[in-house]
């Protein structure tokens, strides 16, 4: 069996996404409270979901971090996440933090279905809208409660 490669540190990109950290009021097409959370040892990010849109709920986990499988050399090059609903969804996303904007890209990087959001000088907002192929969407902003 191959070496389990020990890194002692999370990297810079995946140690940015901390201005998330904390509960937050989500409005917009979807509305109701996100959660984000550093699991023990800083390597992922856990987001607790509990929302609704369009009458129905939402509720589930999210986990964030680079991959790295049993035996890989190097943790996976973007910061990926994969959701687990209520309802037995698995859906899978890259997350991408540039300054102040969020991208968050379903599925893989370069998709055509993204949120893209901006933070408020003071880190306690973000204004932004998921987009879909077609130019469908929504408006989704979130601001920091706790």
């Amino acid at each position: 069996m191959p070496d389990i490669i020990e890194t002692t540190q999370p990297d810079e990109q995946v140690r940015a996404l901390d201005r998330l950290v904390g509960s937050w009021r989500v409005t917009g097409g979807a509305e109701g409270t996100v959660t984000y959370r550093w699991m023990e040892g800083g390597f992922f990010l856990i987001q607790d979901i509990r929302m609704e849109q369009d009458g129905q709920p939402i509720t589930g986990i999210e986990v964030i971090g680079r991959e790295r499988s049993y035996g890989a050399d190097k943790p996976s090059e973007d910061i990926k996440s994969r959701y687990y609903g209520s309802g037995g969804d698995t859906l899978d996303y890259v997350y991408e933090l540039d300054g102040d904007t969020l991208t968050i890209w379903f599925g893989e990087k370069g998709s055509p279905a993204y949120f893209r959001g901006t933070f408020t000088a003071d880190g306690d907002a973000m204004t932004g809208r998921w987009n879909y192929p077609g130019g469908g969407g929504y408006e989704s902003n979130m601001t920091r409660i706790g």
